[in-house]
């Protein structure tokens, strides 16, 4: 099984399990696992055995062949990805309004999982609240202009501009141009503390 894939199908696990509104004590409960393995299968951390798999998304109602669809080997000796806009897959990351996410690729790449967006901003969309990711999080303002709250500090990007830090610091964005902003997002996911 490729990187890639393995990447894949924990991602699967845990926008599935978000859309269906399941805690991860609760997935870990109907697949008769611990809370612990949930979370580092859904973090790529670590590689379910194919019965532990089974019974995950059993445990998440889904037929496998529905669990599977659009996950696919990619040739390992592949060196040059071409993605088109037309395969850029709609992504629901949050609740805030105004927040458009596709993901254009995911790969593993040296070991560490790693996620590229865009991310579209409606004109005035904001969280409500702080968030934290699991992950290095590097951003580059294609189009608009935001504000970035990181911790207790402000940061303005205006188009050009980019922001790198790490996601566990709690953070907040804001579209505070005058239309819509675009922005590419790659996150590097923490593999260890």
């Amino acid at each position: 099984m490729e990187d890639d894939i393995i990447l894949k199908i924990s991602y699967r696990i845990k926008e599935i399990r978000k859309e269906k509104r399941i805690t991860i004590q609760e997935l870990a409960d109907r697949a008769g696992v611990s809370k612990g393995l949930i979370s580092q299968i859904e973090n790529n951390r670590t590689i379910p055995s194919l019965p532990v798999l089974m019974n995950i998304v059993h445990s998440l109602n889904l037929d496998l062949t529905v669990f599977f669809k659009d996950i696919y080997s990619v040739n390992n000796q592949e060196k040059v990805f071409v993605i088109r806009s037309s395969d850029y897959k709609p992504l629901k990351k949050e609740t805030a309004k105004g927040f458009d996410y596709q993901r254009i690729l995911t790969r593993n790449i040296h070991g560490g999982p790693v996620d590229f967006v865009l991310l579209k901003l409606k004109k005035g969309a904001r969280r409500n609240k702080m968030v934290v990711t699991d992950a290095f999080e590097y951003k580059y303002l294609i189009k608009g202009k935001i504000d970035y709250l990181i911790e207790d500090k402000n940061y303005t990007l205006e188009e050009g501009d980019s922001i790198f830090f790490d996601g566990r610091l709690g953070h907040n964005l804001s579209n505070i141009g005058n239309s819509d902003a675009i922005m590419l997002v790659v996150y590097y996911f923490i593999s260890n503390d």
